[in-house]
């Protein structure tokens, strides 16, 4: 926990919700009656509402960015590294939403939501949502904000996804797409990652088809190798090196055969694995990859990826890390290569960085410095 606010933090933060009784229809063809999004902001809106940034989350993130929720919190949100007086994402000169996605297990309706049907957690009769379905319902939040046209939107991983689909679907309600490690779609070995995770979910026993909290427990073994074998993929073969190399952990000897925790790797892994089930719900880890595996958007132009992104009118800020192998830099050039053969503004950057598709939530120098000054470019645009 701090012993005192970092100056440069948005300091103590509270999250926020907004109710919609409006219906949305989802991709998948079935609607939501009503829904939740919580959110939080930090800086001030500005009087015309032209300075409003919004930031999407990865997969496991969640709308606590940046700042403490109180004293006693180990960490700041996941993205405090970028936003705050003075970081990239300046909350001196702009003004930074960031909402838990839609199917989330943070607040925002989802599986562990009451279903109003019956009254109990949806759990598995949850719907299936897209990248769509959240930017059409972020979409809806910043009309209830006030907000007409978003600064930027600036997403890392499947964020990154979210700031392309904002940049198609609603071309005139944002002036900036910034995609960090991200990809215009999964690959096979992608998504075979996503399904051997999803697998371990629901062989668990405790996984009762998905109806775990009626049933009062939690697939927690499942949902703990989930996150391992997850974590691997996010890491470097040379950061994991760097951290752990082969070293035993204390008090082993090696050929100590008993299938124990003998490597501090599997010490550091099984941790990943076990604070995770104490603060993500199994079932929106089902629809969160399977949201992932979904986003083609090139898939109705025949893949073609520079037709689907004729419609974004706005500059784009593309980054992609030199040891990020699940999406690699080759997968960001595609989404470069396809922009400019449609002829948009764009701008990209390979960091060099050896912490592998986890890179995006690092205070590299290098990153938070391109980041920066793309960010003042577009402060000074919207009179920030």
């Amino acid at each position: 926990m701090p012993e005192s606010i970092p100056a440069d933090s948005v300091g103590l933060v509270a999250p926020k919700c907004e109710h919609f009784d409006e219906p949305i229809e989802l991709e998948c063809g079935r609607q939501l009656a009503s829904y939740d999004l919580v959110y939080e902001a930090y800086g001030e809106l500005n009087a015309d509402a032209t300075n409003a940034v919004l930031v999407c989350h990865a997969l496991s993130g969640t709308h606590h960015a940046a700042g403490y929720h109180d004293m006693t919190e180990r960490k700041p949100g996941w993205w405090d590294n970028c936003i705050g007086p003075g970081k990239p994402i300046d909350t001196n000169r702009f003004f930074v939403v960031c909402c838990n996605n839609l199917g989330g297990c943070h607040g925002s309706t989802g599986p562990m939501s009451p279903n109003p049907e019956t009254g109990e957690p949806y759990g598995p009769a949850f719907p299936m949502v897209t990248v769509r379905d959240w930017v059409v319902s972020q979409a809806r939040l910043a009309d209830r904000l006030g907000i007409q046209r978003w600064a930027a939107v600036v997403g890392g991983s499947l964020g990154g996804m979210q700031a392309m689909q904002w940049s198609t679907d609603y071309p005139d309600r944002l002036a900036h797409a910034v995609v960090i490690a991200g990809a215009p779609r999964l690959s096979a070995q992608n998504i075979a990652f996503n399904e051997v995770a999803r697998q371990a979910i629901r062989s668990d026993p405790e996984f009762h088809g998905g109806n775990y909290l009626a049933a009062n427990t939690v697939p927690r073994r499942g949902l703990m190798l989930a996150r391992m074998l997850g974590h691997i993929t996010y890491l470097s073969e040379e950061a994991m090196r760097a951290k752990f190399g082969r070293d035993l952990r204390e008090g082993k000897d090696e050929y100590d055969f008993h299938y124990e925790v003998e490597f501090e790797v599997e010490s550091y892994l099984r941790y990943q694995g076990k604070s995770f089930v104490n603060r993500f719900d199994a079932n929106t880890y089902l629809l969160m990859t399977k949201a992932l595996d979904y986003f083609d958007p090139a898939a109705p132009y025949g893949h073609d990826l520079a037709k689907a992104l004729e419609p974004a009118q706005v500059p784009f800020l593309i980054l992609s890390f030199t040891s990020d192998w699940r999406f690699a830099p080759s997968r960001s050039r595609e989404i470069v290569r396809a922009l400019l053969e449609c002829k948009k503004d764009v701008c990209y950057a390979e960091i060099e960085a050896d912490h592998g598709h986890d890179a995006f939530l690092m205070p590299i120098p290098q990153y938070l410095a391109v980041l920066g000054t793309y960010m003042q470019r577009v402060a000074n645009e919207v009179g920030a």
